[in-house]
C-alpha cells in the first residue's frame, strides 16, 4: 500500500507540476525551496558539527503552529542544551517566521516531501533523536522511515478538526478497505499522540491510533508568551494618543475575499467615530496586493506597514511625514508577518480572521491573552471548540456579517464596563488553560531522558 500511496502522490504532483511552475514564477513558490524540499539540498543543516548527540526536531507546518511552538522550543533549548535543536516548516511565512522568533535554534529548514528518498537523506542531515509534530500532520513515508530508524515521533497538541475529520470519514466510507489498514499502519509508526481535547483523542483512536498511545494533554496555543511591544506598536500607540485617534480596530489573520468584509465592518463602525483607524492584516503575503486594492477600491486612504521606517524607538516613516499618520488616513496595511499579535494589545475592537468566509477560522487566542474580546464569524470548524469555550464564558462574540461585527465593536464601546468585564473573561479563560507545555516536555522526558543529559 506504501507503493501505491507514494506512486499516487507522483501522479498528483505530475498533474500539479503546471499550477506549481505557474504559482512559483509569479509569487516565488514553491520553486525556491524545492531542493530543499527533496532533500537534494541539505544546506541549512550542514552547520550542524559532526560529533554531536541526536537532535531534537520540532516541524510546524505554517504560523500558527509555528507561534505556538516557541514556548515549547524554549524550553527544550533549556533543558536539552547539549543537544542541537532544529525546526521545520512547510510554508515560506512559517520559514521566515522560525528564522525570526525562534533565532536559539541551531537550524531551520524545510519539511521534506512524503517519498521516502526525500525522508531519508533528511534524517540522514538531522540524525534526529526524537520529532515533535505540532498539531497533527501525517505523513505515512515519514513516519515509517522514522520506525525503521527508532526515532520516536511525538504528535504535541495534536487536533482533527470537523472538517478533517468528516474527510477523512468520507474517504474512508468510500475506501475503507483498503484506506483502514493503511492509516493503522501509519498511526502505528508514531510513538505518542498527545491531543489537545477528548474528542480529537477519540478521532485520532477511530481513524486508527494505538489508544494506548493517546493522551489528552490540552492546546500549546494556550501557553503562547505575550509579546513584547515592537517597533510597529510603539510607535502607533504614541501616534494614536498624540492624534486622539480612537478606537483601534484590528483585523486579523484577513483571507482572501474577507478583505472588503472587514473594511465593510470598520465602516460601521465610522458612523459613529470617525477617528477610527483599522489594522488590516491579511493572512498571507500574495494577500497583501489584492488587500491593497480592496483598500483603494473602498475610497480609503492608507499606508502600508513596509512604508514605515521605524527604529526601535519608533520614530520616522518613509514618506518624509516625520512619522505621522495623516488625518485622512484610516487604514494601515500590516503587510508584514509577525506583527500582528503585538498590535492586538491596542485593540479597541479585534476581529479575527478566516470567519466571515467558509475558511474554518483562525487562533482567537492571541487578542484573548491580552484581555482583548475577539469578534468572529460563523465559519470556525478549525477551532470550534475554542470558540464553543469562549462564546460560552461570555469571552467572545460570534456574527453572521460584517454589519453584526460593527454592530458588536459599537455596542461594546458604548458599555465600557461590559467591554472591562468581557475582557477579563478573556484573559482568565486564557490563563487558566496554560498548562500544555509542561505535559508535552514531561512526555518528551520519557525518550530524551531526564533534563541535562
Amino acid at each position: 500500500m506504501y507503493f501505491v500511496y507514494s506512486f499516487l502522490m507522483s501522479a498528483a504532483a505530475l498533474l500539479l507540476l503546471p499550477y506549481w511552475l505557474i504559482k512559483g514564477l509569479r509569487q516565488r513558490k514553491y520553486l525556491s525551496n524545492l531542493r530543499e524540499r527533496l532533500g537534494l539540498s541539505t544546506s541549512p543543516l550542514d552547520k550542524l558539527p559532526a560529533d554531536r548527540p541526536g537532535a531534537i526536531w520540532i516541524h510546524a507546518v505554517s504560523v500558527g503552529e509555528l507561534l505556538s511552538s516557541i514556548s515549547l522550543a524554549k524550553r527544550l533549548k533549556e533543558a536539552y542544551p547539549n543537544r542541537p535543536l532544529v525546526v521545520s516548516t512547510t510554508t515560506i511565512t512559517g520559514q521566515s517566521l522560525a528564522r525570526e522568533r525562534i533565532q536559539f535554534a541551531d537550524a531551520v529548514f524545510y519539511f521534506p516531501l512524503d517519498w521516502s528518498f526525500c525522508v531519508r537523506r533528511v534524517l540522514l542531515a538531522v540524525r534526529p533523536s526524537l520529532v515533535v509534530v505540532l498539531e497533527t500532520e501525517i505523513w505515512p513515508n515519514f513516519l515509517r522511515e522514522t520506525r525503521r530508524k527508532d526515532i520516536p515521533v511525538l504528535f504535541v497538541s495534536g487536533r482533527i478538526s470537523d472538517r478533517s475529520f468528516a474527510r477523512y470519514q468520507r474517504y474512508l466510507g468510500r475506501f475503507g478497505f483498503l484506506l483502514r489498514p493503511f492509516l493503522r499502519s501509519a498511526l502505528a509508526n508514531g510513538a505518542a499522540f498527545l491531543m489537545q481535547s477528548e474528542k480529537d483523542a477519540e478521532r485520532i483512536r477511530a481513524l486508527g491510533a494505538p489508544a494506548d498511545r493517546v493522551s489528552v494533554s490540552g492546546n500549546l496555543k494556550y501557553d503562547m508568551e505575550l509579546p513584547a511591544a515592537t517597533p510597529l506598536s510603539s510607535w502607533l500607540e504614541a501616534e494614536a494618543r498624540r492624534q486622539g485617534r480612537s478606537p483601534i480596530v484590528v483585523a486579523g489573520s484577513v483571507v482572501a475575499t474577507e478583505e472588503p468584509l472587514a473594511l465593510i465592518a470598520f465602516g460601521v463602525v465610522q458612523g459613529e467615530h470617525p477617528n477610527a483607524l483599522l489594522v488590516l492584516a491579511p493572512r498571507k503575503p500574495e494577500r497583501f496586493e489584492a488587500a491593497a486594492d480592496f483598500i483603494h477600491e473602498s475610497r480609503r486612504k492608507f499606508i502600508r506597514r513596509s512604508e514605515l521606517a521605524l527604529t526601535a524607538h519608533a520614530e520616522g516613516m518613509a514618506g518624509g511625514n516625520n512619522g505621522s499618520i495623516s488625518r485622512d488616513v484610516t487604514v494601515i496595511l500590516l503587510d508584514s508577518i509577525g506583527e500582528l499579535a503585538s498590535v492586538y494589545r491596542l485593540a479597541d475592537g479585534a476581529f479575527v480572521g478566516g470567519s466571515l468566509v467558509p475558511s474554518g477560522g483562525h487562533n482567537i487566542l492571541e487578542p484573548a491573552a491580552f484581555g482583548k474580546i475577539p469578534v468572529f464569524g460563523p465559519s470556525m470548524e478549525n477551532f470550534a471548540d475554542i470558540a464553543a469555550r469562549f462564546v460560552a464564558a461570555d469571552a467572545a462574540i460570534q456574527v453572521e456579517s460584517p454589519e453584526d461585527a460593527g454592530v458588536a465593536w459599537i455596542e461594546l464601546l458604548r458599555s465600557p464596563e461590559r467591554r472591562r468585564k468581557m475582557g477579563e473573561n478573556a484573559k482568565q479563560l486564557v490563563d487558566s488553560s496554560r498548562g500544555a507545555t509542561d505535559r508535552a516536555l514531561a512526555e518528551i522526558a520519557k525518550f530524551l531522558g531526564s533534563p541535562a543529559q
